[in-house]
């Protein structure tokens, strides 16, 4: 729960084993006691004899308020000094930090702040990967409440995470003393499966995992993720799971992670890199975890590649094929982009990287809204050539993101399409499908081929230009226009609007407008009764996605004079008229009293 109004307490205690890593405890500590938050600094010293110990306690010495060191004996794995830390740790939160990483300037600021306003039991920070891979699937947007059947929280067991210190005390959470590895996950799993909030701070670089130079980090010796002792080792925190959760959607859901990232991953490069024993060792360990967790739901969770291993634990030369396509890198080029009515015709060539063959291409296209909304369309094979002809109308609006799938043996291999293109591609013009703007494009970032179905992320292209203006009742002035959208003429229905803007203050009036045939269109504003300002005139369409607006176009012989009108004591002046440069339509809206008057004609 949020801070109880004890000032003096500690809001987290940073846990930081150290074992022999002089070199790297300037930045840690440095990082940690920047943090603005209420903190204690538990440093335990694992024996080091590198120096690390006698840094750290000058480092106590001039930090007496904030850091405390534990000399322990060597133990030999992180989890021990992870207890002894705990032991003397006095904050609501507990944050570890192992010694060769670093913690971003006000990550745990941000941290504390999502969990005490959503009294989270765990808090995810974002993790960044220097030298290292970091998890990534969890972090594509802030979560208040990640639910753990619904999310992809429980991907991440490492624990560089905002505990709630309660919630480890309350359910005694230790590490696993006696284990070499994996001593976090056992961890991470207990105390995810009594959390009752989880939250999720993804908009900024919370934690640094670093990789040493000289790969003396425990994670980066040879023999830190031996396939055969992973296997071993994770039957520990499934069965803990279990314990805690019930069959079920969310027992599946959890059971997946560990069968996609810890038991079938020991079936990829490490399986190709095993000698024939070993392999037949490696799948017996895998077979035997299907045996006791696989189950139906875990089997719909998996992707094609992993359904087919289960197949194949006996069978090592198909395990082994299998192995090759997962690694194999999907080659793709895109070699034509064109409109065929309403199609978008999509040619290139795709493969597996030293295989041969295939079974088959596609392009896939993939909502980045939905990422789990897919539209498939099945390519025509010519060699390596392939050629797809997308139904532009039955893209929802949306940005759509375009992939090449090549299968082979059940296995679906996907690759980004775009980022590599023959020198001579070049963008089909955005179209109007069933009033709807699409607007192929290449990403900024990668260059890979996307759809913006409705101007979302891509300006629409048109113009709305000024045939002619007048005055008539009720100080309307009567405008008559044309547009054109992409080339050309947008549905009658799609016009909606004409919005006058005040350019100081950014107020707006909206004003309804008559569609005509052939693209024009006429309004009657009351420009008479806007307030005094500077207003600039925008057409406003609805082209399948946000409000698309344009700038009316003006040639100034085509604007009415100025109007003046007296309303009581007060005289209401209306210019409009077409801006210098570009010409567009913007009006000057003045109101004078006649001591205003006077003090104007008065020298």
């Amino acid at each position: 729960m949020p801070a109880t109004g004890n000032d003096d307490g500690v809001d987290v205690s940073v846990v930081i084993p150290a074992r022999n890593c002089r070199d790297y405890l300037d930045r840690c500590l440095t990082s940690v006691l920047v943090q603005r938050v209420k903190k204690e600094i538990v440093v335990i010293d694992d024996g080091s004899t590198d120096g690390s110990a006698d840094l750290l306690d000058l480092y106590a010495t001039y930090h007496k308020d904030s850091i405390r060191v534990v000399h322990v004996e060597r133990s030999g794995g992180a989890g021990r000094p992870r207890n002894v830390g705990l032991e003397h740790a006095t904050g609501r939160y507990v944050f570890f930090c192992d010694a060769d990483d670093y913690l971003g300037p006000e990550a745990l600021e941000r941290m504390v702040a999502m969990g005490d306003r959503n009294g989270s039991d765990i808090v995810l920070g974002k993790i960044v990967g220097h030298g290292r891979r970091a998890p990534a699937s969890m972090f594509q947007h802030n979560a208040d409440r990640a639910e753990l059947g619904d999310s992809a929280v429980y991907n991440s067991l490492c624990c560089f995470k905002l505990f709630r210190r309660d919630l480890l005390e309350r359910h005694h959470i230790r590490f696993g003393e006696e284990m070499p590895i994996g001593e976090d996950i056992v961890f991470t799993v207990h105390a995810y499966c009594h959390a009752r909030v989880i939250s999720v701070v993804a908009d900024y670089d919370c934690y640094h995992l670093v990789a040493r130079p000289d790969g003396s980090s425990v994670m980066q010796q040879p023999g830190s993720r031996d396939p055969l002792a992973w296997l071993a080792m994770i039957r520990e925190p499934i069965r803990l799971m279990a314990r805690h959760v019930e069959p079920g959607p969310l027992r599946d859901h959890l059971l997946r992670r560990h069968f996609r990232l810890d038991a079938f991953a020991q079936l990829g490069a490490v399986f190709l890199e095993s000698d024939d024993i070993r392999r037949k060792d490696i799948a017996r360990e895998v077979a035997a975890l299907c045996d006791e967790w696989y189950t139906p739901g875990v089997h719909e969770r998996l992707g094609s590649i992993d359904r087919q291993r289960v197949g194949a634990l006996d069978d090592m030369d198909r395990l082994v094929r299998l192995a090759r396509i997962e690694k194999a890198t999907v080659r793709r080029r895109l070699t034509g982009l064109r409109w065929d009515g309403d199609h978008l015709v999509v040619t290139g060539a795709a493969g597996l990287d030293g295989i041969s063959r295939d079974d088959g291409v596609a392009v896939v296209l993939r909502s980045r809204e939905a990422p789990h909304t897919e539209l498939v369309v099945p390519a025509q094979r010519k060699g390596v050539e392939f050629t797809a002809r997308v139904e532009a109308n039955t893209l929802q609006s949306g940005i759509w993101d375009l992939r090449v799938a090549v299968e082979l043996e059940g296995v679906v291999r996907f690759g980004r399409l775009g980022a590599e293109r023959d020198s001579g591609i070049t963008l089909p013009r955005p179209r109007l499908v069933r009033d709807r703007a699409v607007l192929p494009y290449f990403t900024r970032e990668n260059g890979n081929l996307s759809i913006d179905v409705g101007g979302h992320v891509v300006g629409v292209p048109g113009t709305a230009r000024l045939i002619r203006t007048r005055w008539g009742l009720g100080r309307r002035l009567v405008v008559d226009g044309e547009i054109a959208v992409a080339g050309t003429t947008p549905a009658a229905a799609a016009i909606r609007w004409i919005v006058w803007r005040e350019r100081r203050t950014g107020r707006e009036r909206t004003e309804p407008v008559t569609a005509l045939p052939g693209g024009g269109f006429t309004a009657r504003p009351a420009v008479g009764k806007l307030a005094p300002g500077t207003w600039d005139a925008y057409l406003e369409l609805d082209l399948g996605g946000p409000p698309a607006r344009f700038r009316i176009e003006a040639d100034a012989e085509a604007v009415a004079p100025p109007r003046r009108w007296r309303f009581a004591a007060l005289l209401r002046s209306v210019r409009p008229y077409a801006t210098s440069g570009k010409g567009r339509l913007s009006t000057v809206v003045r109101r004078l009293t006649p001591g205003a008057i006077v003090k104007k004609i008065m020298p």
